[in-house]
């Protein structure tokens, strides 16, 4: 969905990290988007989206509920300093592995860093090389980091204005569902639209620009 979106925009598209799921599909992704004001649309999907449908894996036919949290941060560009202690990190390797048999490597060129202090993972996997994945990865540290002060302060904001809003990466913002109706459904706006198939094909503007019309009400 988010790829098609930003296709149709002219945006440029990277897979920085993929996880295929253990039977089908995918776990987990990482994808690198740029393109003119790419953060400042997108920072409107950040939350748990919330798939319904008649899963085609089930032999029986059941309806299955999904959910997918989705993460938006800005690329780091180093004007804004960020103090990270060699100490806080923890950084692993391991083999990549892609969609489709994609950025197969032989060693382990994978990196995988953790800040202890907050419990922020960032991985990549993009380039052949170690040391670019982890400078890549490191990129992104800083960037999770921003953001999550970011979160802190408009929390405390909200906490300053008496308003009973919950700011964090699991608030549920959105509902797709395929059965037994075709519906998406924004629950911060309300906006919704019963061309499932449209918004899957990358068609989410109309839920990205009702949200920031509102927030500048």
């Amino acid at each position: 969905m988010y790829t098609r979106w930003a296709e149709k925009r002219g945006f440029k598209v990277e897979t920085l990290d993929y996880l295929a799921g253990d039977e089908a599909g995918v776990k987990s992704v990482t994808l690198g988007i740029k393109g003119h004001n790419a953060y400042g649309y997108l920072k409107a999907e950040k939350g748990v989206h919330r798939l319904v449908r008649i899963s085609p894996f089930d032999s029986s036919g059941r309806r299955h509920t999904s959910f997918v949290s989705c993460e938006v941060m800005p690329e780091f560009t180093g004007e804004i300093e960020i103090d990270i202690r060699t100490e806080d990190l923890k950084i692993d390797t391991y083999r990549a592995s892609g969609a489709g048999g994609q950025h197969i490597n032989t060693t382990d060129s994978a990196v995988r860093i953790t800040h202890l202090p907050t419990g922020a993972v960032v991985t990549c996997q993009q380039e052949r090389s170690q040391i670019k994945n982890r400078e890549k990865a490191m990129q992104m540290l800083k960037a999770k980091l921003y953001a999550l002060k970011i979160q802190e302060q408009e929390a405390q904001l909200l906490e300053i204005r008496g308003e009973q809003k919950e700011i964090g990466w699991g608030s549920q913002i959105r509902s797709y569902v395929f059965h037994p109706y075709s519906m998406v459904k924004d629950h911060r706006t309300n906006y919704e639209t019963g061309n499932l198939q449209a918004v899957m094909d990358g068609d989410i503007d109309g839920f990205i620009n009702s949200l920031l019309r509102s927030k500048m009400q």
